[in-house]
């Protein structure tokens, strides 16, 4: 393994321990954002364009980093920016993080892992590399599994870079909407003074449509598979 193929993700290690050293995580709460949200406001009236831009890298160093304040940065867009251009913003941070995170993972270690790892996940590889972009969508739509968990997986079983980027993108909006819509309410629950937990987004019937639509992006899979175990027709004729 080359050092210019190691070096991106030693930097990268050494920005998520500084990031946790740091203690930047206590800037990624609601109550951060509650009491700065007249400061954070107003550098949206005052920079416009620049602003949103500044959303964008900030959140993609968030995902980058693996930092756990997506969620918080999610409603934070919908709160400064309103529902659909926050949830275009955080959809291309959000795509962006998980893209360089992916591409530092698969040129640093996905090579070099595959080729020591057993059978099992060579298996696991072949059956992603069929199926990457579905397999891919069902883990971002539903919400059960670990943004951080599901940007690496992928780039360790050798799904190639475009699929990956379009699946995330796709996979990620519904919940990215439901999310910046909270969010864009946060001013009234902070003018009451009341509490409200990221938590609180995801209602039983939300988690069910997610789940649905996860099902959904899998049927392509289940086809395949079905195509492969259908006998051949054989021909009985004279």
């Amino acid at each position: 393994m080359t050092l210019g193929r190691v070096l991106p993700l030693m930097i990268l290690i050494g920005l998520i321990i500084a990031a946790f050293s740091l203690g930047l995580g206590r800037y990624l709460t609601l109550d951060a954002l509650r009491e700065n949200r007249e400061a954070l406001l107003d550098a949206v009236m005052r920079y416009g364009i620049w602003a949103g831009i500044g959303f964008v890298l900030a959140y993609a160093g968030v995902v980058a980093l693996s930092l756990p304040g997506a969620t918080i940065m999610t409603l934070a867009g919908g709160f400064l920016f309103g529902v659909p251009l926050g949830a275009s913003l955080t959809v291309v941070g959000a795509t962006l993080g998980a893209t360089a995170l992916f591409v530092i993972a698969r040129s640093a270690v996905g090579d070099a892992l595959r080729q020591r790892a057993g059978p099992f996940l060579g298996r696991m590889a072949d059956g992603f590399s069929r199926n990457a972009f579905n397999y891919l969508l069902f883990l971002r739509l539903v919400p059960a599994f670990p943004f951080w968990a599901v940007n690496l997986a992928p780039a360790l079983l050798g799904m190639r870079l475009v699929p990956f980027v379009i699946a995330t993108a796709i996979g990620i909006i519904p919940g990215t909407v439901v999310y910046s819509a909270f969010g864009a309410s946060l001013g009234n629950v902070f003018d009451a003074g009341g509490d409200v937990h990221p938590k609180d987004v995801l209602s039983p019937t939300l988690i069910a449509a997610l789940v649905g639509l996860g099902v959904l992006a899998l049927l392509p899979v289940f086809f395949k598979r079905g195509a492969r175990k259908e006998p051949p027709i054989e021909d009985h004729a004279p």
